[in-house]
């Protein structure tokens, strides 16, 4: 008799798990990307910090390179939690504040002239954060709102026009960009590749931003489930400061999780619905193992498939009028190893 679908069926092997990923790891830089380790931004969450942990298992600790880049806006853990993480690894790091180049490229007066479209008030002292109208709405229907803070603490939440939300997410993207250009000149100085850190959540639901986070040389997480990341970083060790950190965004002066801005509902649940529906589990299993109506799975799989084609334009590559076959041939074979092992 086939158990009931639960938590359980996310459950990974975890020291097999970890070694295929390392080798993985290993081949991509010395077959394909010919590079000697990799660049890991360092946030003090867990998916850059299992994704350094297991660089360091497949490559060395010499071999990888850790950056912080904070700013001004940044919560104060996201540096500490960073350093202390590097250090806990072994491994070389720098600290990149990239207050001054967002400050040059003009992303804080793009950001509060965008948001004193609604909050006339808006400057010097106020907070906000954008938050996203989740299940309440009808199926495939999505909407955010401004949530902004006076001086004096008093809040106010206003639901955003296109305009001024389209206006707000490019000013904000700028931080992605920013701190992927950071991560490509260290890489290139080292000559490193760069490691991403998304998860399968955020890959398959389109969370990051094109040339920013979403930019990277090998991605050694996003074909796991961000309750499996969890799993790693036990396996692995990671501190308690670091798996009991709840997901953030990190993005906005205001603190902000990735349920409130992004997704339909809590990782936890939402790994549960996405593993469902890609494993064909009806929805009524799906709705008792998260804790769910059957109904609110309908809507979360409506909106699966709403993120899936909205932004499957950030998963592809520029597109040519034809192909330039010489460049799709397969590679020589480098005539010595470029990452060798201690």
């Amino acid at each position: 008799m086939t158990p009931p679908f639960s938590a359980h069926n996310l459950r990974l092997d975890a020291e097999p798990e970890v070694e295929r990923i390392a080798a993985s790891m290993r081949q991509a830089l010395s077959q394909t990307l010919r590079r000697r380790g990799v660049v890991v931004g360092l946030s003090g969450g867990i998916d850059s910090s299992v994704t350094a942990a297991l660089a360091v298992r497949a490559l060395g600790k010499e071999r990888v390179f850790g950056i912080l880049m904070p700013e001004r806006e940044s919560s104060p853990d996201t540096r500490t939690l960073s350093k202390d993480f590097a250090d806990w690894l072994g491994i070389e790091s720098v600290d990149e504040d990239i207050t001054g180049l967002l400050e040059a490229a003009g992303f804080y007066t793009r950001y509060e002239a965008a948001v004193r479209t609604v909050v006339p008030d808006f400057g010097p002292g106020w907070k906000s954060k954008l938050v996203t109208s989740g299940l309440q709405e009808k199926p495939g229907f999505t909407f955010f709102s401004l949530v902004a803070q006076d001086p004096a603490g008093t809040t106010t939440r206003i639901r955003l026009p296109l305009k001024t939300y389209l206006a707000i997410l490019a000013a904000t993207n700028f931080k992605q960009r920013t701190r992927k250009m950071l991560e490509y000149y260290h890489a290139d100085r080292l000559h490193f590749a760069v490691a991403g850190t998304p998860n399968r959540l955020e890959y398959d639901q389109g969370f990051f931003v094109k040339n920013g986070d979403g930019s990277a040389d090998l991605k050694p997480i996003a074909h796991l489930y961000k309750t499996q990341v969890y799993q790693l970083a036990e396996f692995l060790g990671l501190p308690d400061s670091i798996r009991s950190r709840p997901p953030t965004t990190d993005t906005y002066s205001l603190a902000q999780g990735q349920d409130e801005f992004y997704f339909a509902l809590p990782f936890a649940q939402m790994d549960l619905c996405l593993w469902g529906k890609n494993h064909g589990v009806a929805p009524e299993e799906v709705a008792i193992a998260a804790g769910l109506k059957t109904e609110e799975v309908t809507r979360v799989w409506k909106d699966i498939d709403t993120k899936r084609a909205t932004t499957r334009y950030l998963h592809l590559p520029p597109l040519l009028v034809e192909p330039i076959a010489e460049l799709d041939a397969a590679p020589a074979e480098p005539s010595t190893p470029v990452v060798p092992r201690s």
